[in-house]
Order: C-alpha cells, then sequence, then structure tokens
C-alpha cells in the first residue's frame, strides 16, 4: 500500500529549538556555571530567574523552584539540553573554559560525523552538550536516515587545534561566534509512543531509528531537533513536578503554523493551551512544550 505524505502535517522546514527553561534549586550556582563555565551571558535577571545567551538569543532559562526534589532515578525528563555554536572556536573557548573552572562537570566527547561534541552534567545533574556542526554537504543520508556514529575525540587536540588567545582568554566574547539550542535529547519511556506523538502527531521527521534504544527527529533536513531514548528510563510513566527541565521551546516561522499545529494537535487529542502569543501542550510525559513564532 502506497500512502501519499501530507506536507500540511508537517512542521516547517525552517523550524528551531528556542531556550530550554530549567527548574533550579540554586540559582546563583546554576547561573554561575552556565555563565562562567559553559561561558554564556546573562541577558536578563529578577529575583527569581535569569536568562542566559550568546549572541543576544537566549539559550538556558533558569527558574527557581526551591520547593521542588530532584526526580527519582529512571524518571522521564531531559537527557541533555545541546548547545550549538556557531564556529570551533567558540566550541574550544566554552570547553577550555569548562576545563579551567568546572572540569568535575565533563563527561565526555565524540565525533558524531555531522557534528563535533562535548559532554557535561551542570551541578543539578543536569545534561549538558556542547557542539560544533559540520556543513550539511558534509553528511550523508542513507535510506532517508542520516549516518551518525559516536566517535572517538581527543579533546586536548580539539584545544590545541581551534583554541585562540582570544578564546582562552575572553572566552564569552561574541566575535567568537554565536550559540544557540540545537537540539533537546529526552528520556522517555518508549520509543514507539515518541514516535506517535513527536512524528505522527507533532510533524518532526523521524532521522534516525536506533531499534527500540533511542529515536532521532528534526524538520527541514537537519539531523535531529529532538531526540528520545530509553537507557535511562525504559518503562517510564508520565512525570511528576520536579527539579530539571522546564519547558521545551519550539520555534515556527510564521504564525499561520502555530495555528495549524494547534488544529492538528486537537485532532488528535493533544490538550493544548493558547495564550495568543504562543502555544503549549504536554507530550506524553508531561514534559511542557511551547510554540512561538520566531521573532
Amino acid at each position: 500500500m502506497t500512502t501519499t505524505l501530507d506536507t500540511s502535517s508537517k512542521l516547517a522546514a525552517d523550524t528551531a529549538m528556542g531556550p530550554v527553561t530549567l527548574l533550579v534549586a540554586n540559582l546563583d550556582t546554576m547561573t554561575a556555571y552556565y555563565r562562567d563555565a559553559i561561558t554564556l551571558q546573562v541577558m536578563s535577571a529578577a529575583d527569581d530567574s535569569v536568562t542566559l545567551g550568546r549572541g543576544g538569543t537566549p539559550v538556558v532559562i533558569l527558574q527557581h523552584a526551591p520547593e521542588l526534589q530532584h526526580a527519582a532515578s529512571g524518571s522521564a525528563g531531559l537527557f541533555h539540553t545541546a548547545i550549538l555554536f556557531e564556529s570551533q572556536a567558540a566550541l574550544a573557548a566554552a570547553l577550555y573554559s569548562v576545563a579551567r573552572s568546572e572540569p568535575g562537570t565533563f563527561t565526555g566527547s565524540a565525533d558524531h560525523l555531522v557534528s563535533q561534541a562535548f559532554y557535561f552534567t551542570d551541578p543539578e545533574g543536569n545534561g549538558v552538550e556542547l557542539y560544533w556542526d559540520r556543513d550539511r554537504t558534509e553528511w550523508s543520508w542513507v535510506h532517508g536516515q542520516v549516518e551518525m556514529a559516536t566517535l572517538y575525540l581527543d579533546p586536548n587536540a580539539y584545544l590545541r587545534e581551534h583554541l585562540t588567545e582570544l578564546a582562552a582568554t575572553t572566552p564569552n566574547d561574541s566575535t567568537l561566534g554565536g550559540a544557540v539550542v540545537g537540539h533537546v535529547h529526552l528520556s522517555v519511556g518508549d520509543t514507539t509512543t515518541a514516535r506517535e506523538f513527536y512524528v505522527d502527531t507533532l510533524g518532526f521527521d523521524a532521522t534516525l531509528a536506533m531499534g527500540n534504544q533511542a529515536l532521532f527527529v528534526s524538520a527541514g533536513g537537519y539531523h535531529h531537533h529532538m531526540a528520545m531514548n530509553v537507557w535511562n528510563s525504559r518503562g517510564a510513566g508520565p512525570r511528576m513536578p520536579a527539579l530539571g527541565l522546564g519547558r521545551i521551546d519550539i520555534e515556527l516561522p510564521e504564525k499561520d503554523g502555530v495555528g495549524a499545529l494547534d488544529e492538528r494537535l486537537r485532532h488528535h487529542k493533544v490538550q493544548t493551551r493558547d495564550d495568543g502569543r504562543s502555544l503549549s501542550f504536554d507530550d506524553p510525559w508531561n514534559n511542557l512544550i511551547t510554540v512561538t513564532t520566531r521573532a
């Protein structure tokens, strides 16, 4: 049986990820980590919230929530926030900065063929990926799936090759290049439900499936805007209120796309909230997603 792709059921090709909101117990400690180690800049600050970004683009919003506890082991939620740096020099600056100020938070590195990535765990246990993309012309696609791997990437060799004097002395300098949320990786209970929601309902394209272990999805041929895995969370049910992931933002290019998405979600019996500026809803694990129109 042959089916015809309904393009109206897909997210726009230039869909992008917005900032990730984290619910945190210690606002000062977390602000210092993302500012002084990860090299983001404080864009705004209030008594209970700090927005950090780079080059004028918000990347992480820290929301003080001292009444919450950490989630139980094996729960669904955030696997990591992946911050995409515009240049290898900016990525090297961030890597060097973490190595100097918070070396114990480093957890690994990898060449994924499409990108070069370094992994960390912030002071409250949230995963962080810092990465740089190779040009799309260098990516390889086979039978509709992007080729990605996990090859060894030597952090010290990376620094020797890409760390400049400017990057070493002023790692927050925006002239090194900006940064955005490139993708968000979630821990979920199962990948079948993840595919039904994120591909069949929300409208991403599946770009890579690793059996029943992990699923990668995107819009517009990116390697992935979101991913879901069961490595630490197989069988997990809906999340209870806890520290960690507070909200995922997705940015669409046009207001009409937000309206069409609202109709599609309602058709699939997903409860939505529209405040006139954004559309919010929960995924099957109670991860809050907010969709807005890009400014």
